[in-house]
């Protein structure tokens, strides 16, 4: 009889869980890797849209014609539905933590409309943080329509905004351990396992339909030609402290950026025109005139990143902007995608932040790069000094550590030489905890929840239970349990 229990719990709490966890990985990934293959596209043709426009002055007015049409339109789908507004992470993790409920169907689809409607109008959006929450939405509905209980459908939120995320880089451990860290905050087995399943099966079913579809296989690393030059030697060490002065300058840029952001939430609150759908418009004109200056303000940042690196030679050749120089061009290039991320996050446009903090970061990097090469650095760091920045940048705004020490080494393809990296992602974390910043998508969930007015329909209450033998619970921490969220 107590075999027959056993096997009984070992079926409920593991085959079916892994069942589904396979098939939120499946649906995520079907779904994830046909919107980013839309948003390649997009990104392509809005890009050749822009440099048309530049060398046609004539149809400037109807590029205007058209933001102001497609903002409107876009701020209309973020009123009526409040989980695209943004990336959607925080959203994504507040329902993974069963703070927030959303109709997975109704959000999936407004946020694979809407991102993508913003992409092709030149937008600097980014794929990552939509594929999360897309991914989410996915697990949301393998849970809703097997009908099983909240617990598990928090797990398979959370297992499929992960995939969601991997299918996105490209970057199965990053994804997985962003899930971990930010989303469900929680490193229990039963969380892993469950990810960790979603992600595998995504990237299986991403690999596959993008052979399929394109004809051919897109394994590789998300940057490339990013080459870590670095020895304990005299020139090693002197580059321990370029990193730590560079570190401490991205990071402070950081807090500015962070700081900046919740501003500039502020002032678009006080917009209400055309009942605060016009307001819109301000992040995609600014985009569409940013967008005439240089085509590296289009798009999520991936080939602005690309255009960084080196193999290692530190010589940085990019398209200079007007013709000015180069430092002077990343220069105009790093407050224009400051500006424009600034906004989205405060604004609320349905896309991702996720990509163009990094290319922040990373032009930030270049920067710091190019003037230190003058100040006595070996070129041949420069590379790594451009992925340090990008992931201490990262680590400031966003408090994950973890993420931004696998995140440089997954999507570069470098798994050698970890102590500067750690220096500066460690300095980025410092920074943020003496400006007294808080996770941003932390902070951002904290505001939708209290605007959303979602608090009011929660309650504290203190409970005792009973443990059953062989239960979930059974052995386990309390912080190691996805407690159910309906009673």
């Amino acid at each position: 009889e107590k075999l027959k229990k056993n096997l009984r719990v070992f079926a409920d709490n593991g085959i079916n869980l892994v069942l589904i966890s396979l098939l939120t990985g499946i649906f995520a990934g079907v779904v994830v890797t046909f919107y980013n293959i839309l948003m390649s596209l997009g990104e392509e043709n809005s890009t050749k849209l822009y440099v048309l426009i530049r060398e046609n002055p004539a149809f400037v007015p109807l590029l205007f014609i058209g933001l102001a049409a497609g903002s409107i339109v876009i701020g209309t789908v973020a009123k009526f539905v409040p989980m695209v507004r943004g990336s959607g992470i925080p959203q994504i993790e507040g329902a993974a933590r069963g703070k927030v409920r959303f109709k997975w169907y109704v959000t999936m689809c407004s946020m694979f409309a809407a991102s993508l409607a913003c992409v092709f109008m030149g937008y600097p959006a980014g794929a990552e943080g939509p594929s999360l929450e897309i991914g989410g939405c996915a697990g949301s509905a393998v849970g809703t329509l097997l009908k099983r209980n909240q617990m598990v459908k928090r797990l398979q939120i959370a297992s499929g905004a992960s995939a969601g995320l991997a299918v996105a880089f490209n970057a199965p451990i990053t994804g997985l351990v962003f899930a971990m860290e930010e989303a469900f905050r929680s490193f229990s087995p039963q969380v892993f396992i469950c990810a960790a399943l979603s992600v595998a099966s995504a990237l299986f079913t991403r690999n596959g339909l993008r052979v399929a579809v394109l004809g051919k296989d897109s394994v590789g690393f998300a940057f490339k030609n990013f080459n870590f030059e670095f020895a304990f030697d005299g020139s090693g060490a002197l580059f321990c402290l370029w990193v730590v002065l560079a570190a401490v300058i991205v990071s402070l840029i950081g807090v500015g950026f962070y700081y900046a952001v919740f501003a500039s939430k502020k002032l678009f609150k006080r917009i209400t025109f055309l009942k605060g759908t016009g307001k819109y418009m301000i992040p995609f004109f600014l985009a569409g005139a940013f967008g005439l200056i240089t085509v590296y303000s289009i798009g999520g940042g991936h080939d602005f990143i690309q255009s960084l690196a080196t193999n290692g030679l530190g010589n940085i050749e990019i398209e200079q902007v007007f013709g000015i120089g180069l430092i002077l061009s990343l220069v105009i290039i790093v407050v224009i995608r400051f500006i424009t991320s600034v906004l989205s996050m405060g604004c609320g446009v349905p896309c991702g932040v996720f990509i163009p903090m990094l290319a922040i970061g990373a032009g930030l990097g270049a920067i710091l790069s190019v003037a230190f090469q003058k100040g006595g650095m070996d070129p041949k760091y420069s590379d790594y000094l451009v992925i340090i920045c990008m992931a201490a940048f990262f680590t400031c705004i966003v408090k994950a550590p973890i993420t931004g020490i696998v995140m440089v080494f997954e999507l570069t393809g470098n798994f050698t030489n970890f102590l500067p990296a750690l220096i500066g992602i460690v300095i980025g974390y410092l920074v943020g905890m003496l400006f007294k910043t808080e996770a941003i998508y932390e902070k951002n969930l904290e505001q939708y929840i209290k605007d959303n007015k979602i608090a009011e329909n929660f309650k504290k209450e203190r409970v005792r239970v009973f443990i059953h033998e062989h239960s979930k619970a059974d052995g386990k921490a309390v912080r190691a349990i996805v407690w159910p969220t309906n009673g």
